[in-house]
């Protein structure tokens, strides 16, 4: 089975995120992922079984608080993904970094350097093949003010089931 472990952008910014996202689908033909908004803590991984995962998740989400973090404009990574730029607090971070220390002692879990602890923080608006609307479509996203405070409160698993991402379990921090 294929997994995904997010943590879903809620309120206002998650709102902006996915109505923006289905915006520039229309306009642009630009596609995106087929997650609802969300911040990356884990990129697609393959496991039979994540009952270990699943203890680990419960475990961490009943020893630790959300935090606060920032959604402020847009950055892009080369003229292939345009994103809302994701401000972590120092608090936030620290969360973060010791949930994927946790994750890191499972087996099947391997961060890479997109998804580790350094990774760039950020809510994909578009990312599938963009190159040649790149141009119009970053001016595009450019007229919608981006500012947002969010909480790092929520650690989700999706699973691949018929060509979509569907929830498995959502652990919420205290």
């Amino acid at each position: 089975m294929r997994y995904v472990i997010v943590s879903v952008v809620k309120g206002d910014a998650g709102e902006f995120n996915n109505k923006l996202r289905k915006d520039v689908l229309e306009k642009f033909k630009a596609r995106s992922s087929k997650l609802p908004a969300h911040f990356t803590i884990k990129s697609p991984f393959e496991s039979e079984n994540i009952d270990e995962l699943e203890i680990a998740l419960d475990e961490f989400s009943k020893s630790h608080t959300y935090e606060n973090y920032h959604i402020k404009n847009y950055d892009h990574f080369d003229d292939r993904v345009i994103f809302m730029k994701v401000i972590m607090s120092s608090n936030a971070k620290k969360v973060h970094d010791e949930l994927i220390d946790s994750l890191d002692k499972i087996d099947y879990i391997n961060f890479k350097k997109e998804d580790g602890k350094n990774k760039i923080f950020h809510v994909t608006i578009s990312s599938k093949k963009i190159q040649k609307i790149y141009s119009e479509l970053w001016n595009y996203v450019h007229k919608f003010k981006c500012d947002f405070d969010c909480k790092f409160d929520n650690i989700c698993v999706y699973k691949w089931i018929d060509n979509t991402w569907v929830l498995h379990k959502e652990y919420l921090l205290k």
